[in-house]
């Protein structure tokens, strides 16, 4: 049988595409090796290039780079006028020079078959060491549900709840990697749950092997792990993480779900603190706190196009966690005070108030619009539904392309209605006992997650009297004049000077939070009850603002 009824058949397509395939591979593993790269980051690039050149060998017949041999018989011809037979001592030459080259070919071949073998060895035994030592590292099989324990969710312990008296005990935890490092024969990663972190450390001893120091080291940062381990107290307390009393020396860790796609970011910029404060008042500063790259600052467009995993930092967490306990505290009060929640429409037939854009839509042939507040249903179900004292959580729409702190399309409203029985003086007491309550529940119940808001976006302690203060509009606006601030009694107030009139309130009566009434009619929308007290050349309007600076919010 000839060599060409044995060599293989060649598909040149798919010779051309693996060439192309090995040729890439080539030129990223220069450049990173160019880059002083470690080995760890190229290595998989080198393992697919070498598993290829195997795929091209067994489609060719022979190796990748492999020089074509010249046909048999047909000796290249000497140059000559005459084209005359080359003299026997050329012919040595040539030969030698032949025999050399063909040497170190063969050598290079098997060097590279050499050097092939010892990366497949070394693959199967990092496999093999997986796979004997499952129990102790490597990746968990998907849960799907198919078994459950005995102590169920109870066998894990959660990170936050880790404390120096669980000391010695062996815990069970899950979390997202955080950060992960080598340091000699040991590795130290830092695993984070919501809102808190706790290191856990591992070094090559007769119960941990170097692959699963090697293991813990390459795991790609946000992969969900489990840690079990036994709890143990450091000798000094362990920096960047919120539990920095105590520390995890591992058994065993595995990981329950890889990342696979590059991050967009680090977590670790994610959660760096302010360097700019924006301004409280005005539009948004888009250039305050922006990408940087030197810095390791992640900016807000950055974010917002990778919202899912910009909400792991330990700052968002606990916004969301603060405002769900504003809702609580709001409705716990009000219930208690015999409010009644109710759930008003959001697709209306026209605008809920007067003078206000709205968003419009089609409702099975008929104009429609979302609900830009539930103003006109709260005040039917508490004066002519009997209700009397209603409360509504719930969202809000509104069309102003403004780009300020002001102005929202879409948020979530904490509406309230009442009846007056004579005087709506009962109107503010609830509501400033509202704002007392619930500025003491956030202290009380949402301590961890302010401070964690605080590392991030620093802001001072909100200061609020027992007794909400409440002032005139008169007399806000004596305040500014006696400051040095042009505004008056019946000129409405700026957004700035609100700001100022905050500033000053706070200096003189340390309150952050008080309530101002009596608004002159200029001011004022139609609907407002107008003040009997007041003549008519003076006229003012029973409205009132709450204002806990840098926040304010009208009612009527």
């Amino acid at each position: 049988m000839s060599s060409e009824e044995t060599a293989p058949a060649e598909n040149p397509a798919m010779v051309e595409e693996l060439t192309a395939q090995i040729a890439n591979l080539g030129t990223s593993i220069s450049d990173a090796k160019k880059a002083n790269q470690p080995k760890e980051e190229w290595d998989p690039l080198l393992q697919q290039m070498l598993a290829l050149k195997v795929q091209y060998k067994e489609l060719t017949g022979k190796d990748f780079g492999q020089p074509k041999q010249q046909e048999e018989n047909e000796p290249k011809k000497p140059k000559g006028e005459n084209n005359e037979e080359a003299t026997d001592k050329n012919k040595e030459k040539r030969a030698k020079k032949a025999a050399e080259k063909a040497a170190k070919e063969e050598k290079k071949r098997k060097q590279r078959e050499e050097r092939e073998a010892r990366e497949r060895e070394k693959l199967e035994k990092l496999a093999s060491a997986a796979d004997k030592e499952s129990h102790l590292f490597g990746d968990s099989p998907m849960v799907q549900s198919a078994n459950k324990s005995e102590g169920g969710v109870n066998r894990w312990t959660k990170i936050g709840d880790l404390a120096e008296d669980m000391e010695g005990q062996t815990v069970l935890v899950r979390g997202h990697l955080h950060t992960s490092r080598g340091v000699g024969k040991g590795a130290f990663v830092l695993l984070r749950s919501s809102l808190f972190t706790v290191q856990c450390v591992a070094f090559e001893s007769a119960d941990i092997p170097p692959a699963m120091i090697k293991y813990m080291t390459n795991v790609p940062v946000e992969s969900i792990i489990d840690v079990c381990g036994i709890l143990t107290i450091p000798e000094k307390p362990v920096e960047g993480a919120t539990q920095s009393n105590v520390e995890i020396q591992v058994k065993s860790y595995h990981c329950v779900h890889k990342a696979t796609a590059p991050m967009p970011f680090q977590m670790e910029d994610a959660c760096r603190p302010d360097t700019v404060r924006e301004s409280d008042v005005g539009a948004y500063d888009h250039e305050a706190n922006k990408s940087d790259s030197e810095g390791g600052r992640v900016g807000q467009e950055t974010r917002l196009d990778h919202r899912w995993i910009d909400l792991r930092t330990p700052a968002n967490q606990s916004i969301f966690r603060v405002q769900s306990m504003v809702c609580t505290l709001f409705r716990e009060y009000l219930l208690s005070q015999d409010f009644v929640e109710i759930h008003t429409p959001k697709l209306l037939s026209g605008a809920s108030e007067g003078g206000a854009d709205v968003f419009t839509l089609d409702y099975f042939g008929k104009p429609a619009c979302l609900s830009m507040s539930p103003q006109l249903h709260k005040q039917m179900a508490a004066a002519c539904g009997g209700f009397e004292r209603v409360f509504e959580i719930g969202p809000v729409f509104r069309a102003e392309n403004s780009n300020t702190r002001r102005h929202l399309c879409e948020f979530t409203g904490l509406d309230l209605e009442m009846a007056i029985m004579e005087h709506y003086d009962e109107v503010l007491d609830v509501i400033g006992d509202l704002f007392v309550y619930m500025f003491d529940g956030l202290k009380e119940r949402c301590g961890r997650e302010l401070e964690r808001v605080r590392e991030q976006h620093g802001f001072e302690d909100l200061e609020y009297l027992r007794k909400t203060l409440k002032i005139d509009y008169a007399t806000g606006c004596k305040l500014l004049r006696e400051a040095g601030v042009a505004q008056d009694d019946y000129d409405d107030l700026s957004t700035e000077n609100e700001k100022k009139l905050g500033d000053i309130v706070k200096e003189k009566y340390k309150t952050d939070f008080f309530i101002m009434d009596k608004y002159p009619l200029a001011v004022r929308p139609f609907y407002t009850m107008p003040d009997p007290n007041v003549s008519i050349e003076n006229f003012h309007r029973t409205a009132f603002s709450l204002i806990c600076c840098p926040i304010v919010t009208d009612a009527t």
